[in-house]
């Protein structure tokens, strides 16, 4: 492996990780479009790398959350059952589509699409949605039934994240305050990163496996953002979140428009 200094790949890594820090919203929605539309790489690959890039990101971040007793493990625990399988039998289909052939990286690049709006309306209307979970979903459901709307939450979820690399962050956390109104944010926010180490991990690996990690620009990505994330952690509380996730969630309406229309 060869590996050559890129200044803006990791320019790249760093403004995502510093984004990341901040508002809390999972890389993938921001870097796998940037690699696609900015830098040219394939979708399979910019996924795929991304995937690994999420995986050893989220590591860090899990670690930090269990040490202040952050994550609920049996939430973790049922988003993984829906979550793990389900990215699995998505790697399945990719294998059998064939990540060379245009038609799949059109149906990836428009999942992707569909992916980054989603995302976008969880971030804009993120407080009416959580106060109606509360009101009509959440308070109605015994533990059985939300144990299985959580592991069906995980599989849509690592069908998202398998595809695109998108959905591990700010709509899992949506959906899981849904389920579980009463649990305090941060508990909610510790059992979704958890989660995804695991998910992004297989999902990674299997993409490694069908060739689409491109390990140089993998390095790139971490040398700028791993700082990134550090510095926007220690200046989160500083800065007005809510502007900024509606500046973000409207760039992401912008980018996913343009590629579903791609």
């Amino acid at each position: 492996m060869d590996f050559t200094f890129t200044p803006a790949l990791s320019l790249s890594g760093l403004i995502v990780g510093l984004l990341v820090g901040l508002t809390g919203v999972g890389g993938g929605s921001l870097m796998t479009p940037i690699l696609v539309l900015l830098f040219g790489f394939k979708p399979a690959t910019a996924v795929g790398t991304d995937l690994l890039y999420a995986a050893i990101t989220k590591s860090g971040g899990s670690w930090v959350h269990h040490r202040h007793g952050n994550i609920d493990w049996r939430i973790t625990g049922r988003m993984a059952l829906g979550s793990v399988p389900a990215a699995t039998l998505s790697l399945v289909v990719l294998a059998h589509l064939g990540l060379e052939d245009h038609s799949t990286a059109r149906l990836i690049t428009g999942v992707l699409g569909v992916a980054l709006l989603l995302t976008a309306s969880s971030l804009l209307f993120r407080q009416r949605l959580l106060a109606f979970g509360r009101r009509y979903i959440g308070q109605s459901l015994n533990e059985k039934q939300t144990a299985l709307l959580t592991i069906l939450v995980g599989a849509i979820v690592g069908t998202l994240v398998a595809w695109t690399s998108v959905g591990a962050g700010a709509l899992g956390v949506t959906a899981l305050t849904f389920l579980y109104p009463h649990l305090a944010t941060r508990r909610i926010v510790g059992a979704d990163i958890a989660h995804a180490v695991p998910l992004t991990l297989v999902s990674g690996m299997g993409h490694w496996y069908l060739g689409s990690v491109d390990v140089p620009l993998l390095l790139n990505l971490l040398l700028g953002s791993l700082p990134g994330i550090a510095l926007g952690s220690h200046f989160a509380a500083r800065v007005p979140e809510r502007g900024l996730r509606s500046l973000l969630a409207a760039v992401l309406i912008l980018v996913g428009g343009k590629l579903i229309l791609a």
